[in-house]
C-alpha cells in the first residue's frame, strides 16, 4: 500500500500533520549522479501555486519549504546502488480542530471510517495530497536516470473549471513523455499503457485517464484512427498515443489525467458527524483553489518513475 514501482520502487511515509514525510528509493542503479539542486526545484514547482490565497489579508493558506534531506544511498554525488532514504520536514502542520469529528463532503473522512474505523480528519493525514511530496522526490530520481538517456516528460494544464469565490475548480492535465525507445513494457496486464493509467489514477483528486485519443477515438471510424506507417517504420500520425498492445513503439507517449475540484471549499456545507448525527463542515483557507500547478510534477513525477522501472525491466 506503500510503495510504487517494480523495480524502480519508491516507498513513502508520514502524515500532513506529522513531524516530517520521507521516503525510500530502492533498485536505483548506481553511478546515476544525484543532482540535489535539481530535486529540490521539482519540490519548489510542487510547493508553490499561482493560486495560493495566503496572498489576501483573510487567508492562511499552508506554506511548507519542502526542504529535502537525503541521508543514504549517495557518495561523492552519485548513487551507490544501496537505497537512497530522504526526509522532508513539516513545518506550518495546522489541525483544524473545529472540523475534526465532521466527515468532509466527497473527502475520505466516510471510506477511512469504514476501512480503518478512523473517527476524525487527522486520523487521515497519511492520505493527503501532502503525501505527494514524496512522489515527487521519487520522479526526480527516476527523470535524473531518464536524462542519460534523452528521454523528457512535461505536463501541463489543458483547461480549469471557471469558479465563484470561494469554491474549487476541476482541471485536466496533458503529459507528453519523449524518445522512449519502442519495444518498452508488456502485452496484458502489464501493459505501459496499463502502468501509467495505475500511476496517474494514484494521484489524489484523479478520476480519470485517458492515453492518445481516449475517449475521442469512441467517435472515430478505423480508416480515420488506424495509425498507418511508410517506408522506413516511419508513423503518420499517432492517434494511439505511443502505446500499442502495451507496448512503446517509439512515438510520443501522450497521455491526459482529469481531476476533480478539491473538496475543501470556503464557505460552510452540510455533512453528518462520525456518529450520523447532521453537522456543518466548515472549511479552511490553508487549501488551494486547484491542483493546478502543484500537480504538474506529481504527473510528470508519476510518469517518470513508470518509464524508469520500464527501464530498467527492459534491460534486466
Amino acid at each position: 500500500m506503500n510503495t510504487f514501482g517494480t523495480h524502480f520502487r519508491l516507498t513513502d511515509f508520514g502524515e500532513t500533520h506529522g513531524e516530517c514525510i520521507g521516503g525510500v528509493i530502492d533498485g536505483c542503479p548506481a553511478g546515476i549522479r544525484i543532482d540535489t539542486e535539481f530535486v529540490q526545484k521539482e519540490l519548489d514547482r510542487r510547493a508553490h501555486t499561482v493560486y495560493d490565497t495566503a496572498k489576501t489579508a483573510d487567508c492562511n493558506t499552508r506554506r511548507e519549504p519542502d526542504k529535502i534531506r537525503f541521508i543514504s544511498g549517495i557518495y561523492e554525488g552519485k548513487t551507490t546502488g544501496a537505497p537512497l532514504a530522504f526526509l522532508i520536514a513539516n513545518v506550518d502542520a495546522k489541525v483544524n480542530e473545529s472540523a475534526n469529528h465532521v466527515l468532509k463532503p466527497s473527502h475520505n473522512s466516510f471510506v477511512l471510517k469504514e476501512k480503518f474505523g478512523h473517527t476524525c480528519n487527522e486520523q487521515g493525514g497519511r492520505f493527503s495530497a501532502r503525501q505527494t511530496a514524496c512522489r515527487v522526490v521519487g520522479g526526480a530520481v527516476a527523470k535524473l536516470i531518464l536524462q542519460t538517456l534523452g528521454i523528457t516528460i512535461t505536463a501541463e494544464a489543458e483547461s480549469i473549471a471557471e469558479v465563484n469565490d470561494g469554491d474549487t475548480a476541476g482541471a485536466v492535465v496533458s503529459c507528453v513523455i519523449r524518445n522512449v525507445p519502442a519495444g518498452w513494457g508488456d502485452p496484458t496486464y502489464d501493459g505501459l499503457d496499463s502502468q501509467l493509467a495505475a500511476a496517474l489514477l494514484s494521484i489524489p483528486t484523479c478520476k480519470g485517464f485517458e492515453i492518445g485519443e481516449g475517449f475521442r477515438a469512441a467517435a472515430m471510424c478505423g480508416s480515420q484512427y488506424n495509425d498507418t506507417q511508410t517506408t522506413g517504420f516511419v508513423f503518420r500520425s499517432n492517434h494511439d498515443g505511443g502505446v500499442q498492445s502495451g507496448i512503446s513503439n517509439g512515438q510520443d507517449i501522450v497521455i491526459r489525467a482529469a481531476f476533480k475540484p478539491i473538496p475543501t471549499l470556503r464557505f460552510d456545507q452540510p455533512t453528518i458527524d462520525y456518529e450520523g448525527n447532521p453537522a456543518t463542515y466548515t472549511g479552511s483557507t490553508r487549501n488551494d483553489t486547484s491542483v493546478v500547478p502543484r500537480v504538474l510534477p506529481v504527473v510528470e513525477a508519476m510518469a517518470a518513475m513508470v518509464i524508469a522501472d520500464q527501464f530498467i525491466i527492459h534491460n534486466s
